[in-house]
């Protein structure tokens, strides 16, 4: 058993124990699907954590107890992360496949000779 603020700086999702105990206190993690308000309250192997980091909700199973904030594969193995998958997201004007979008210079000429081709006929 250990305190849910001290297991998520142990597991490395925040950089202080301090922002840990913050996210909890604001009722943004969730320990077995309830909304979890003390960084006081315990966690145990295989109670389930929700909580956002950064842009993404994390989805965690707790593996182990943290004996002290060690190095990232240490961390890596106090949990399972169940988080799903993010969804594939449509591709913009920014991210386009080569040979689409705008000619290069070598297609435009090829254009410009064909055109002129064209035109003697």
């Amino acid at each position: 058993m250990q305190r849910v603020d001290k297991w998520l700086w142990f597991a490395r999702f925040f950089k202080s124990r301090t922002l840990a105990a913050e996210m909890v206190a604001s009722g943004r993690v969730r320990l077995n699907g309830e909304r979890c308000t003390k960084a006081s309250q315990s966690v145990r192997q295989g109670d389930v954590l929700t909580f956002a980091a950064g842009e993404q909700v994390r989805v965690v199973k707790v593996v182990a107890d943290g004996l002290r904030r060690g190095p990232a594969p240490e961390a890596r193995a106090l949990y399972e992360d169940l988080t799903p998958p993010p969804p594939a997201k449509k591709p913009d004007a920014s991210e386009r496949e080569k040979g689409t979008g705008r000619p290069t210079k070598k297609d435009r000429r090829a254009i410009d000779r064909l055109r002129d081709s064209s035109n003697e006929g």
